[in-house]
């Protein structure tokens, strides 16, 4: 496994991940962000093991090289189920299968997968066992859970969960550092409302200093984030990196020390080429054209630069022009803006 470094020492490949999000983290966002940020470790959405064992396998493990490093995230409750799943995701190439034991939205309560998982600890480490088996590599599995679920929180129920899941041989945990909240409150809700306690989080890493801890909830900047780093081994963004993905790239020079310095023209330039290769395989701009949305935030011409997207997109004919037409509108703004401030 290829590790950065920075001045000379080995980072952990866990240092900079990216959160999977439904609907967000697909492969179009993914090879969008691997432009940005050449070392974010990059996750896909929780995917079923029903989708990938009984449905369209190809479409679901699809991913390409500039990817890696790459982890697809599993939803399920079935050992024998996960098992298979991740063996044909290590087929496949992913570098990493992660069992998703932390999720609240009511579609994976009624499949009884996700954050309900946190109820059943032995079953987690049935799964995991059997994930582990195979793919015959420890570090090709990990578990992303929270702190804890309703009414069973508190840190030893968290700590004491950990720990029979690091039994298995299983030695990556990515932690949301907050409960879920199941009974009441939205998807939404459950990543605003219950709070942050990062100090279980640090405690957890002090407590099992052999487990690689990752840390993920409400990480928005990058002092923030480097102190993070002083307790825990790697650090997880969703939101705030799909709402400014250009930021990561200032976030990737700074933990590692890389010399990427793309500009969002070439940013955009470098997609094109695989935008306009998707197109002529049927799939539609719009699909990846939502996640050019936040590129210019916060910039000038940022306004016409989503409007032209959103227009252009709409037309399932729409190809790669409508980004070169977008751009032009964008800079037109922006030198406009630096003119009347000369």
């Amino acid at each position: 496994m290829t590790r950065p470094e920075q001045d000379g020492v080995t980072q952990c490949p866990w240092r900079f991940c990216l959160a999977p999000m439904m609907q967000r983290t697909d492969r179009h966002f993914r090879q969008l962000l691997r432009l940005i940020s050449p070392n974010m470790r990059l996750y896909t959405e929780m995917i079923h093991t029903g989708a990938i064992l009984r449905g369209d396998r190809r479409r679901f493990l699809a991913h390409a090289e500039i990817e890696h490093p790459v982890a697809l995230q599993l939803g399920g409750s079935d050992p024998k189920d996960l098992s298979a799943a991740a063996s044909l995701a290590v087929a496949e190439g992913y570098d990493e299968v992660n069992l998703n034991c932390g999720c609240p939205s009511d579609r994976v309560q009624s499949g009884q997968f996700g954050a309900c998982l946190m109820r059943s600890p032995d079953v987690v480490v049935e799964c995991v066992a059997a994930m582990l088996d195979s793919c015959g590599d420890s570090s090709k599995v990990s578990v992303k859970t929270r702190l804890g679920v309703d009414h069973l929180y508190s840190y030893q129920y968290f700590r004491d969960f950990i720990g029979q899941i690091a039994v298995t041989g299983c030695r990556v945990f990515h932690i949301h550092a907050r409960k879920a909240w199941l009974d009441g409150l939205s998807p939404r809700e459950n990543r605003e409302i219950p709070p942050l306690e990062y100090e279980w989080v640090y405690r957890l890493k002090r407590e099992f200093p052999e487990l690689v801890i990752v840390l993920n909830g409400g990480i928005r900047d990058l002092t923030g984030c480097e102190y993070h780093l002083d307790q825990v081994d790697g650090v997880m963004l969703g939101r705030y990196a799909y709402d400014n993905p250009f930021a990561m790239q200032h976030w990737d020079r700074a933990l590692f020390g890389s010399s990427g310095n793309l500009s969002r023209e070439a940013v955009i330039e470098s997609y094109l080429d695989y935008v306009e290769a998707q197109c002529r395989a049927g799939v539609y701009l719009k699909h990846m054209s939502r996640h050019l949305l936040n590129l210019y935030r916060g910039q000038p011409g940022a306004k016409s630069w989503r409007r032209a997207l959103t227009i252009g997109a709409a037309d399932p004919r729409a190809t790669g022009e409508v980004l070169c037409h977008a751009l032009a509108a964008t800079q037109a703004v922006s030198a406009a803006t630096t003119a009347s401030q000369s």
